[in-house]
């Protein structure tokens, strides 16, 4: 009876082992959503771990198997006939993984393509010839998915963005994979194969990260900014921020006065709240900037800011600008590297009116 019942298991997994990949993945993905958690989380951090030693070990005894240099004893096989599956969840989890946080962290007007590329490997990752395809696609998943790790990690530690962690992932991803090929070289004597198989995959998508970091593509993980608005004055009482504003009522998707009335002697300020990790400590940029129709966005101020990390609900900061201008108005979240976090945009037109009595609303963070 038993045995009837694990051999139909065995029958339906073979008839219907791309809609159980794609099953799987989605699984993966929907698991990950509801259980995001920070970026310096240590239970995710040793899950991360896990899945990525798993699909090492797939990759690495799967390279040796089609070698003809190693087979699964008769117990093994059992588990062995579906490393499909096991590797399909497990990338899948990571990709959802890195793909939530990066989309966190980037400003879709300066990381549009980076996000689409994400977003891409995660719609190509549930193609048949990914499941079904060669180790060199999977071995190129497994490099994305190890880099983005340590770009997560790598900054976290440090406490900092830029290129001093940014070499150090791609140094310590080019160190892994070096670890799994110095190992294979021992038992593969065709190096052809594990060039073409791993090495060259690998080197690929470190060279394409590379470029769209030098293109300034890339989001400063573990940065993510959770809100920004402009008003007209900010205070500090018993631990909380009130921020004022003047804003239609219509005008309900706006954050804070976005259609910025200035009377005399008013002045801009703009307000956010930017996710870090507990141990972050660096400065992020208000880069203030005024459009022109002859010239386009012309800088008129950066005023840095410290951020420290380890609230939950993001660290608060805030920049005041006095002297201004009607017209257009953006003013862009950055690095000090110049990667860009967040923006906002906002009009400004000044008035003489004095008299007429304003009622503000309040936000407080």
């Amino acid at each position: 009876m038993i045995q009837t019942y694990k051999d139909r298991a065995v029958q339906f997994f073979h008839t219907n082992e791309t809609k159980l990949n794609i099953g799987f993945f989605l699984s993966g993905f929907v698991f990950d959503i509801f259980t995001l958690s920070q970026v310096d989380d240590t239970f995710s951090l040793v899950q991360q771990v896990i899945y990525l030693t798993v699909i090492g070990l797939i990759l690495y005894f799967d390279t040796l198997q089609k070698s003809e240099k190693w087979n699964p004893k008769v117990k093994t096989e059992k588990i062995w006939q579906y490393r499909s599956l096991i590797l399909h969840f497990s990338l899948g989890s990571l990709l959802s993984i890195y793909s939530l946080f990066f989309i966190k962290s980037a400003s879709l007007f300066s990381s549009m393509i980076f996000i689409l590329f994400i977003l891409g490997i995660l719609v190509i990752n549930e193609m048949s010839f990914v499941q079904k395809g060669s180790l060199s696609v999977k071995a190129s998943l497994f490099v994305l998915c190890l880099f983005s790790f340590f770009s997560l990690l790598v900054p976290t530690v440090l406490g900092f963005v830029g290129w001093t962690p940014f070499i150090i992932s791609l140094a310590l991803t080019i160190g892994v994979l070096s670890l799994i090929l110095k190992k294979l070289q021992g038992q593969v004597q065709n190096k052809k194969i594990l060039f073409k198989t791993l090495a060259g995959p690998g080197l690929g998508v470190l060279s394409l990260f590379t470029f769209f970091y030098l293109m300034g593509w890339v989001p400063p993980v573990p940065l993510s900014v959770k809100s920004i608005g402009i008003y007209h004055d900010v205070t500090f009482n018993d631990g909380q921020y009130v921020l004022k504003y003047e804003r239609d009522f219509y005008k309900f998707w706006q954050n804070g006065a976005q259609s910025f009335l200035s009377r005399p002697q008013d002045k801009i300020v703009i307000f956010t709240q930017i996710s870090s990790p507990s141990r972050f400590d660096d400065e992020v940029v208000y880069h203030w900037q005024l459009y022109s129709k002859k010239l386009g966005w012309m800088t008129q101020d950066r005023i840095p800011i410290s951020i420290k990390g380890g609230r939950q609900k993001g660290f608060r900061g805030y920049g005041v600008k006095q002297n201004y201008t009607s017209g257009e108005w953006r003013v862009l979240v950055e690095t000090t590297h110049g990667r860009e976090i967040g923006r906002i945009y906002f009009d400004v037109e000044k008035t003489d009116q004095i008299n007429e009595l304003r009622q503000f609303k309040q936000d407080v963070f």
